[in-house]
This record gives C-alpha cells, sequence and structure tokens, in this order.
C-alpha cells in the first residue's frame, strides 16, 4: 500500500510547492519512488509543473501534468471562487480518484493542499481540510517565518486538532535572507505553545533537504 504525506501552510505564500518538492527530491534520492500531487491550481499551473519536475519528469507534458494536477482553473482565487467564475463544479470523488491512481503506481504520493488549512474548494463545506482528512495521511504544516507566523500557526493547529488531526510536523521555511528578532525567536516559542516539533528549518534558497524525518514519518 503507497504511503503519504499531506502538504498544507500557514498562508497562501508560505511555500509549499517549495517544501513538497524539496521533499519529493529527498526521499527519490534514497530510492523511494515518490510523486507529488497538486489536486487544484488557480491562476497558472507553476506549482504542479515544479513538482512534477521534482517527481522526475524533466520536460512534462499535458498528459502528466494532468495527473498531478488534475483540476486545473485560470482565475487566481481560492477554489471555490474559481470554480464560480469559470462554471466549474469540483467533485471530491474526482480528486480522491487521481490520489487513488498514483497510489497505486507510486510508493509515495506528496499532496499539497491550495492555500491555508481552511480554503473552500466548494459551496458545500468541502475545504482543504476536508480533503486532508479524506486522504488521511500524515500531515506537515509549512509555516512561512514572517513577522505573524505565531498566530497563524497557533491558528491552524488548532483548527487542525479540532479536526482530530494531529500535526505530524512543522516545517519552518524563512521567507527572508537576513533573520529579524520576530523570525529567529518563532521557532522555540510556537513550539512550546503548540506542542508540535519543527522538524527542519528551511533557509531562503536551499536546495537540497535531509530526508531522514520524513522517511521517520513515513515509516521507511
Amino acid at each position: 500500500m503507497s504511503k503519504g504525506i499531506f502538504i498544507t501552510g500557514t498562508d497562501t505564500d508560505a511555500g509549499k510547492t517549495y517544501i513538497s518538492s524539496l521533499i519529493i527530491r529527498a526521499l527519490r534520492r534514497e530510492q523511494v519512488n515518490a510523486v507529488g500531487y497538486k489536486p487544484i491550481c488557480c491562476g497558472d499551473r507553476n506549482d504542479a509543473i515544479e513538482m512534477a519536475d521534482a517527481s522526475g519528469f524533466a520536460d512534462p507534458g499535458d498528459e502528466v501534468l494532468d495527473r498531478i494536477n488534475p483540476l486545473w482553473m485560470k482565475t487566481p482565487a481560492a477554489p471555490h471562487v474559481a470554480a464560480m467564475f469559470e462554471n466549474t463544479p469540483i467533485d471530491k470523488d474526482v480528486l480522491m480518484s487521481r490520489h487513488g491512481d498514483l497510489s497505486g503506481d507510486y510508493d509515495c504520493v506528496i499532496t499539497e493542499g491550495v492555500g491555508g488549512w481552511l480554503v473552500p474548494i466548494n459551496g458545500m463545506g468541502f475545504c482543504v481540510a476536508e480533503l486532508a482528512v479524506a486522504i488521511g495521511d500524515p500531515v506537515i504544516l509549512v509555516v512561512g517565518n514572517k513577522l505573524g507566523a505565531l498566530n497563524h500557526t497557533l491558528l491552524t493547529v488548532e483548527a487542525m486538532r479540532s479536526r482530530g488531526i494531529e500535526p505530524a510536523g512543522l516545517v519552518f521555511n524563512n521567507l527572508i535572507d537576513e533573520l529579524d528578532t520576530a523570525t529567529i525567536t518563532n521557532k522555540g516559542i510556537v513550539e512550546d505553545m503548540c506542542g508540535v516539533e519543527v522538524i527542519t528549518d528551511v533557509i531562503r534558497g536551499q536546495e537540497e533537504i535531509e530526508s531522514w524525518p520524513f522517511m521517520e514519518i513515513l515509516g521507511l
């Protein structure tokens, strides 16, 4: 049975795709046949392209991108809003089915959500959180480390726990080159306040990440 990790973030620009791609590359270096899954893209399709590249597709065509990213809407907005503008109903079963297809062909599927934890996918109470619950994989929270990250992280962890999900860990993504007082202290403070471990701390522009924390989460 295929294993997987669900990646969510504290904010739209927290760096989910960047971190997801680093994780995929790290696993593949360990000979784990890992692939990225971006169920929904709104606006451009760059996230899916980046994840396809990390998954070993150097020049992905439409067929590959459609497997990794089954739903692409051109409107740069939350999926629910984009779907209304483009008259494109979003079917949860399709997203789950495509995830299942990848799970059948790969050892590990790294799923990246869209936006933050409670971003609405459709108007029927289906949001990113419900997609993560349905998939059932361990959830890693990517923290965009900046002023305000403490509040965003604590709110997200609280919302995750309200759905019965204990975060598997936090990944701190440093968004600026020169850290200030807030960004230097956020890591230690947030661990103490929410009791979730920061499993790795990524500096801006980092090109590789250690595989062992994610191998451990996957039980590999």
